[in-house]
C-alpha cells in the first residue's frame, strides 16, 4: 500500500446499511476536471453546495452536498471531494461507480483523462496519507481509530485527546529532552582535549535524572491509556450451580446467560464487555468444572473450552457455593479446582475466591480460613466491592482528566525508553571511560520515541497498524 500512496483513491466513507445520509470520498492530485463531470460545475474550496450528482448522460443518480477541499488545506494533504449523498448502499455505490468511470474518461479539452489511476481505496489509506503528509502522527492515526472503536465514553474521551495530541506533545518533549542531552553528550566528545566539561557545566546529571521522572509520568498515564483501551479478560470459574451464569447477568445487568438448576446448563462460552468507571472487562462465564462419570460429551466440550479461557485470562473470578462449602465432596473438589488453577495459571495472573448466595438462610458458612468476597448474584449484595476489587487487579488508578487512549506498542517502546535511560545513568558515573556507550544507549532511546510517533518505524508496521482500519477512513 505505501508504494501506491501517490495514486488517487475513492471510497464509501460511511458504514455500510441503509442510513440518511453516505459519503464518497476522493482524494488526489487535481481532481477539478473529475469535480466538473460529477457536479456539473467547479466547487468553490470548503463551501457546500446542493446539487445533482451527474451520470454519464447527464441524468442524476442524487441531489446531495458536494465539498471540495484543496490541498495541503484538507485530511490527507491531498485535494479531497466528500458527496454527501442519501445514504441508501445502491445509491453510495452507483456514486463509487460514477466517480471511477468519469475518472477514465478523457476530458475533451485536454484530451487526456480527467483522473488517470483512480482506484478503490484500501482499509485505512486515506488516514495513512494524512500521516505520510504530515497532516497528524502515527499516535494520532492510531487515537482516530482508537475514537472510533471506544467502547467506553472515558476510552472516547481519552482517544479525543490523543487525537488532539497531547500524547504526542508529551513524547516530543520527551524527545527534546534526550537530544539535548546528545547534543552534550557529542560535544564532550568531538572536544576531548579542551578544558570544558560540557556534560558537568550543564549539569546532565540533573537533567537525565528530570527526564527520568518525566518519563515516569508518561508510562504511568500510558499504562493506564492502554488499559482503558484493551481491557482486561475476567473469566468466571467454578463447580456446576455455584451462580457463574448469574453472577455474569449480575455485572452486565442483563440476562444474558440462562440461569437452571440443572448442572451443566451452561455448556459454552458466554462473554460480555461491561464497564467500571470506564474500563472495559470481558467477563466470560465457562461451563461448570466437574470431573464426574455422568459428564456427557457436549459437556465434556464445554468444560475443555473453559480451561482455555481459564488459561487465556487475565483475572479469574472462582465462584463457590456458600451452601454446600461445608460439603467434604464439594470442599475436596473445590480443592481440586483450585490446584489445578495454582499449576496452569501464571503468578500475575489473580485468583479472586468469590463466595456466592450469601442471601440464602443457612446453617452453613464459609471455611473458617476462606478468603475472598462474600456476595448474591441474586441480590447485588457484595457486588460493588466485587467490581474494585477488579479494578484494583487491573492496576486501574482514579481516572485523571489528562489521561489519553494508548496501546500496548506504546508501552513496550517506553519500557525499552526506561531500560535505556537507566543504563544512561549508570554510564554518566563513569562518563571519561564511557561516553560513547552514553551516547550509544541516548540514541536507541530516542529511537524507540520516534517510533511512537512514527519518526521511526518500519513499513510492516504501519501495514498492520492501518489495515485495522475501516475502509473510507
Amino acid at each position: 500500500m505505501l508504494a501506491r500512496h501517490q495514486e488517487p483513491i475513492v471510497a464509501i466513507a460511511t458504514a455500510a446499511g441503509r442510513g440518511a445520509v453516505g459519503i464518497v470520498r476522493v482524494s488526489g492530485r487535481g481532481l477539478g476536471a473529475l469535480i466538473q463531470a460529477l457536479c456539473g460545475k467547479a466547487l468553490r474550496p470548503r463551501q457546500a453546495a446542493y446539487l445533482p450528482f451527474q451520470d454519464a448522460d447527464g441524468t442524476a443518480i442524487d441531489q446531495g452536498l458536494a465539498l471540495y477541499f484543496p490541498g495541503p488545506h484538507s485530511y490527507t494533504g491531498e485535494d479531497v471531494l466528500e458527496l454527501q449523498a442519501h445514504g441508501g448502499p445502491v445509491v453510495l455505490q452507483l456514486l463509487l461507480a460514477r466517480c471511477l468511470q468519469a475518472a477514465a474518461q478523457v476530458d475533451a479539452a485536454t484530451g487526456q483523462a480527467r483522473l488517470p489511476g483512480l482506484r478503490v481505496a484500501q482499509p485505512g489509506e486515506f488516514t495513512q496519507r494524512a500521516f505520510l503528509n504530515d497532516k497528524i502522527d502515527l499516535a494520532q492515526a492510531e487515537a482516530i481509530a482508537d475514537l472510533i472503536d471506544a467502547s467506553t465514553s472515558a476510552a472516547a474521551r481519552s482517544a479525543s485527546r490523543s487525537l488532539a495530541g497531547d500524547f504526542s506533545r508529551d513524547i516530543d518533549l520527551l524527545r527534546d529532552a534526550l537530544i539535548h542531552l546528545r547534543m552534550l553528550v557529542e560535544a564532550t566528545l568531538d572536544f576531548p582535549e579542551e578544558e570544558i566539561d560540557f556534560l558537568q557545566k550543564a549539569d546532565a546529571q540533573g537533567q537525565l535524572n528530570r527526564l527520568q521522572n518525566q518519563l515516569g509520568t508518561v508510562m504511568q498515564r500510558t499504562q493506564q491509556g492502554a488499559l482503558l483501551r484493551e481491557g482486561i479478560k475476567v473469566v468466571i470459574a467454578g463447580q456446576p450451580n455455584a451462580g457463574k451464569s448469574s453472577l455474569l447477568n449480575a455485572l452486565a445487568g442483563a440476562e444474558l446467560a440462562i440461569v437452571t438448576p440443572i448442572a451443566g446448563t451452561t455448556r459454552d462460552v458466554v462473554q460480555q464487555t461491561i464497564q467500571i468507571e470506564g474500563v472495559p472487562l470481558h467477563v466470560i462465564d465457562t461451563a461448570g468444572l466437574r470431573d464426574s462419570p455422568d459428564v456427557g460429551e457436549v459437556e465434556k466440550i464445554g468444560i475443555a473450552r473453559a480451561w482455555d479461557q481459564i488459561e487465556a485470562a487475565d483475572a479469574v473470578l472462582f465462584l463457590h457455593d456458600l451452601t454446600r462449602a461445608q460439603e467434604s465432596d464439594y470442599a475436596a473438589a473445590d480443592a481440586d479446582i483450585s490446584q489445578t488453577l495454582a499449576t496452569k495459571l501464571p503468578a500475575s495472573v489473580q485468583v479472586i475466591h468469590v463466595w456466592n448466595k450469601c442471601d440464602v438462610p443457612r446453617q452453613w458458612a464459609a471455611p473458617k480460613d476462606a478468603q475472598g468476597i462474600a456476595l448474591s448474584a441474586k441480590t447485588g449484595e457484595g457486588l460493588a466491592t466485587l467490581r474494585q476489587q477488579l479494578l484494583q487487579v487491573a492496576g486501574w488508578q482514579q481516572a485523571s482528566e489528562g489521561l489519553y487512549i494508548a496501546r500496548a506498542r506504546h508501552v513496550h517502546a517506553l519500557r525499552e525508553v526506561h531500560t535505556h535511560v537507566d543504563m544512561a545513568q549508570a554510564l554518566l558515573q563513569a562518563q571519561a571511560q564511557s561516553l560513547d556507550l552514553l551516547a550509544e544507549e541516548l540514541r536507541l532511546a530516542q529511537n524507540a520515541l520516534n517510533a511512537i510517533t512514527g519518526e521511526f518505524t518500519s513499513d510492516d508496521l504501519l501495514g498492520v497498524i492501518f489495515s485495522s482500519f475501516c475502509i473510507g477512513k
